[in-house]
């Protein structure tokens, strides 16, 4: 989706720290996700050494914000690695796609997945990964909808 196709009133950006708040505030709503994220003010330093961090990684890993009419509505996060399969390849991973939920079915999600594309195309990267919890069916339709396949399996360990 082009830039001049994204759904009117809608800018997507690097997020900033003044950010912060609204992009804690779609994970703490998300049921699904089971991350523990939380608006308690006492874990909002969690959150700002978490966001200093995706900072000091820049250009590698890069937030970004989604702004409907100014209000941070969705958000979604970049990394671009180089490995040594494939010839020195660059792949991409997308992570934390988050739309407000009373906004979904909007084209917004779409929108921020085909920026992500894009932008991992501007990187060099030759694939775009991500994982989607088991539970999220009707994220697995969307992202299938997309272009993207079920092209491996996902394994993980808690540390």
């Amino acid at each position: 989706m082009p830039v001049s196709a994204l759904p009117a009133g809608l800018v997507i950006r690097e997020a900033e720290a003044d950010d912060l708040p609204a992009l804690v505030a779609l994970f703490a709503a998300d049921a699904l996700g089971g991350h523990g994220d939380t608006t308690d003010p006492a874990a909002f330093d969690d959150y700002r050494a978490a966001f200093a961090e995706i900072l000091k990684d820049r250009p590698a890993v890069r937030l970004f914000a989604a702004e409907l009419d100014g209000r941070v509505i969705g958000t979604f996060q970049l990394v671009v690695v180089t490995s040594l399969p494939g010839r020195g390849a660059r792949r991409a991973l997308l992570e934390a796609v988050q739309v407000e939920a009373g906004l979904r079915g909007r084209g917004i999600g779409e929108a921020l997945v085909r920026f992500a594309i894009e932008d991992a195309r501007r990187a060099g990267a030759r694939s775009l990964a991500l994982t989607s919890n088991k539970v999220r069916l009707d994220a697995h339709r969307f992202y299938r909808r997309l272009g993207f396949a079920n092209s491996h399996e996902g394994l993980k360990i808690t540390l």
